[in-house]
């Protein structure tokens, strides 16, 4: 898949990712684990063997478009910090993890593959954010009201995540994880998504529509 992103202190940029991993239940707090387990049994999810968990998913299913097709009404996305490797440097993106929730009761593997995953178009050096890691936030809207909003140092870190994860290189893509939903795991027909520096004052936003097939 290529993606065109402005790379902090680079500029706009054609980069290649053709190998993706969706990193799940990566909550340092065992207890923030085990809410957002709760969440998804509320959804028919089975509890995971162990975490983290990393699942492979098409590189193809990463997005930037403004819409995403989805094969139902059941889906909704996810807040999360994208880690890229990409010129032998760390980049850090926005993304949704977008899932369809009606096959991910029965099985998550595949619901990793069933929707496209938005990206943001812009990407943080990670060098420049590493210092003040845990002070960055996830936030999440669904159809314009407030849907997710909590500080990255709830999950493992990018160091920990990257030391767990399948090896990367150049050209791999690891969603880094959720925060906790407000109120109950839900669709929308828009969903925005934005991680923010508040150190730097800067942040990582887009926002994409969902339109069901034959709709």
């Amino acid at each position: 898949m290529i993606l065109s992103v402005d790379l902090e202190g680079i500029g706009p940029a054609q980069v290649t990712v053709d190998h993706l991993t969706i990193a799940g239940w990566t909550g340092r707090n065992p207890a923030a684990v085990q809410a957002h387990i709760a969440e998804l049994a509320l959804l028919g999810v089975a509890p995971p063997p162990h975490v983290p968990m990393f699942y492979r998913a098409s590189a193809s299913r990463l997005s930037q478009a403004s819409t995403i097709e989805v094969t139902g009404s059941e889906t909704s996305g996810e807040a999360e910090f994208v880690l890229m490797q990409h010129g032998s440097r760390l980049w850090v993106l926005a993304g949704s993890d977008h899932t369809d929730r009606r096959v991910e009761a029965y099985d998550v593997t595949v619901s990793k593959q069933m929707c496209d995953k938005p990206v943001s178009g812009s990407a943080w050096d990670y060098g420049s954010v590493a210092g003040h890691w845990d002070q960055l936030r996830l936030r999440s809207w669904a159809d314009g009201t407030l849907y997710q909003d909590g500080p990255v140092s709830g999950l493992l870190s990018a160091g920990a995540l990257l030391a767990e994860a399948p090896p990367g290189r150049d050209g791999s893509a690891l969603f880094g994880g959720t925060v906790s939903v407000i109120g109950a795991i839900r669709p929308a027909l828009e969903f925005r998504v934005s991680l923010v520096d508040p150190v730097l004052g800067r942040d990582l936003m887009f926002c994409y529509q969902t339109q069901v097939l034959g709709s």
